[in-house]
C-alpha cells in the first residue's frame, strides 16, 4: 500500500505544479474567446463608421463598393456574414458533442454567401447555395445519422449512459492547432 499511496502522492503534487501553466494557457484562450464573443455587437457596428460613397479611401486602401452602389451598405453586407461565421467558428471549435459536425454546414453556407458577396458582379448573391452545399450535407447528414444509430443502438444493449456514450464518441484533441488540423 505504501507504493500506491506515494504514487498518488507524487502525482498529486505533479499535477498541482503542472496545472498552472495549463490553467494559465486555458486562461488565456478562454479570455481570448470570451473577448471576440463579447466584442461581436461592435464588429457588427463597424459599417456605420464608413462613409455612404461609392469609393472609399483608407490608408489599407481603396474600396470601390460596386453593384452594392456604397459602401457602407456593402460593409453592412459583410459584418452580416461574417459575425455569424466567426461565432459558428467559435462554436465548432470549442464543441465537444457528438454532432459538432453539422456546424460545417452553416460555416460553408456562410463561407460561401461571402465570397459571393465580395464579388459583386453576382446580382443574385444568395441564390443556388444549396447546390454548392449538397455535397457537404450528402457527407454530413449521414455520418452524424450513424454515429446517432450508433449511440442508440450501445444505450439499448448496454446500461451506460448518454454522456459516457457521447465521452465514447468524442475526440480529444490535446491543442488548439490538434483541434483545428483534426477537421482538415
Amino acid at each position: 500500500m505504501d507504493k500506491q499511496q506515494q504514487k498518488l502522492k507524487r502525482k498529486k503534487e505533479n499535477s498541482l505544479n503542472g496545472d498552472n501553466s495549463r490553467l494559465s494557457r486555458s486562461a488565456i484562450l478562454g479570455s481570448i474567446v470570451s473577448t471576440i464573443i463579447a466584442s461581436t455587437p461592435l464588429l457588427y457596428l463597424i459599417h456605420e463608421s464608413v462613409p455612404d460613397k461609392v469609393v472609399w479611401d483608407t490608408f489599407f486602401g481603396t474600396y470601390e463598393s460596386g453593384l452594392w452602389e456604397s459602401a457602407q451598405y456593402a460593409m453592412w453586407v459583410y459584418t452580416g456574414k461574417i459575425v455569424p461565421l466567426l461565432l459558428i467558428l467559435i462554436w465548432f471549435l470549442t464543441c465537444k458533442h457528438w454532432w459538432h459536425h453539422v456546424l460545417l454546414i452553416p460555416i460553408i453556407m456562410y463561407s460561401f454567401q461571402i465570397i459571393t458577396s465580395f464579388n459583386a458582379e453576382f446580382k443574385r448573391t444568395d441564390e443556388n447555395q444549396l447546390l454548392y452545399l449538397l455535397p457537404v450535407l450528402v457527407i454530413v447528414v449521414p455520418s452524424i445519422y450513424l454515429i446517432r444509430a450508433k449511440m442508440f443502438n450501445k444505450i439499448n444493449t448496454s446500461d451506460k449512459s448518454l454522456e459516457e456514450l457521447e465521452a465514447e464518441f468524442m475526440i480529444k484533441p490535446k491543442s488548439l492547432w490538434g483541434r483545428i488540423k483534426q477537421y482538415f
